[in-house]
């Protein structure tokens, strides 16, 4: 398989080097198995034009010219707001036109917020994508006729493939290692490169403490009303009362910004903090559900595992010894 990974200024260079190097190990290992076969997999990391890139950070990197290839890879761009977003995917047009002009004839891949590029091609209308968890929110605002699946790690649609956040580098290269040269090459690279296997989500690393920020709304007002009484008994004629309006138009305009209901964003905010006192106290899982407003430890951890896909025990074991104090 040819694959041709797009360089651009802005890019996540880790995300480019990390997916030539993974399918580069492939090659190492299929070379002491199989020394007469060819390698699997050739890779150029190419741009519009041959030259120099400034990856995200600073660091620069060579590309080529495109030239034939079978795969087209697409990597996320560094930004720190909306209107950065705004800005990179309009100075990318000639980015655009070249995975539009591969999409006609070729595969088409993304990593992470590589998704952005691949939808603002207009390559993602009606189908299943994903993006990083923390953009799901951001892309399925700005494209309504993609279908953002933000838990899932990688989507196949027909012959273009959306990968998760960051580090899903790796689990698209075992990917198309499995497709050009079988599951028995794809395990033995996952374990040498220390890369999970198994099915994988983004849900159990979702924290809404470092999703992508909305300007003010009414749905974050409201969010900021629930965080300070996620212990309270919902109550939605509370609510209203509070933003002195009627049952009725508060969710008319709840739904109508958010496209949940209120008692919904309760529950992601209850799950979040739940995760975040699983992660950074000693808090048995029943005294976390009660601070978090669930009386009935069965219907809490039945939530839970419908958020995270993973039981609160599960979850606590994973995740308790990683550092949040910095968020």
């Amino acid at each position: 398989m040819r694959v041709a990974i797009l360089a651009y200024d802005g890019c996540m260079g880790a995300e480019v080097l990390g997916l030539s190097d993974v399918l580069l190990v492939a090659n190492r290992i299929s070379a002491m198995r199989r020394p007469d076969a060819p390698a699997p997999f050739s890779v150029a990391i190419i741009g519009t034009r041959a030259g120099t890139v400034r990856l995200a950070g600073g660091a620069q990197l060579s590309v080529v010219a495109p030239a034939p290839f079978d795969l087209l890879v697409v990597p996320a761009f560094d930004f720190s707001g909306s209107e950065e977003i705004t800005a990179a995917l309009a100075a990318l047009d000639a980015e655009k036109a070249l995975i539009r002009r591969a999409a006609e004839q070729r595969k088409v891949a993304s990593i992470c917020g590589g998704s952005l590029l691949l939808a603002d091609a207009g390559l993602l209308d009606g189908r299943q994508a994903t993006t990083a968890w923390a953009l799901a929110g951001e892309m399925a605002r700005r494209y309504p006729r993609v279908e953002v699946l933000p838990d899932a790690v990688l989507v196949r649609a027909g012959e273009i493939v959306t990968s998760g956040a960051f580090t899903a580098y790796g689990d698209l290269a075992l990917q198309l290692i499995r497709d050009c040269a079988g599951s028995s090459l794809a395990r033995a690279v996952g374990r040498f490169s220390l890369i999970d296997q198994g099915p994988r989500s983004q849900a159990p690393y979702l924290d809404r403490r470092l999703g992508h920020k909305r300007k003010e709304s009414f749905a974050r007002a409201v969010g900021a009303w629930f965080e300070q009484r996620l212990a309270e008994r919902y109550r939605l004629s509370a609510l209203a009362a509070s933003f002195n309006l009627s049952s009725r138009t508060l969710l008319r305009r709840f739904r109508a910004e958010a496209g949940c209901s209120p008692l919904d964003l309760l529950h992601d905010l209850r799950i979040e903090k739940a995760k975040l006192l699983l992660e950074t106290t000693t808090l048995g899982v029943a005294q976390v559900a009660a601070e978090v407003g669930y009386l009935d430890v069965a219907t809490f951890s039945r939530l839970f595992a419908r958020h995270t896909q993973l039981t609160p025990a599960t979850f606590r074991k994973r995740f308790q010894a990683v550092d949040v104090a910095v968020f």
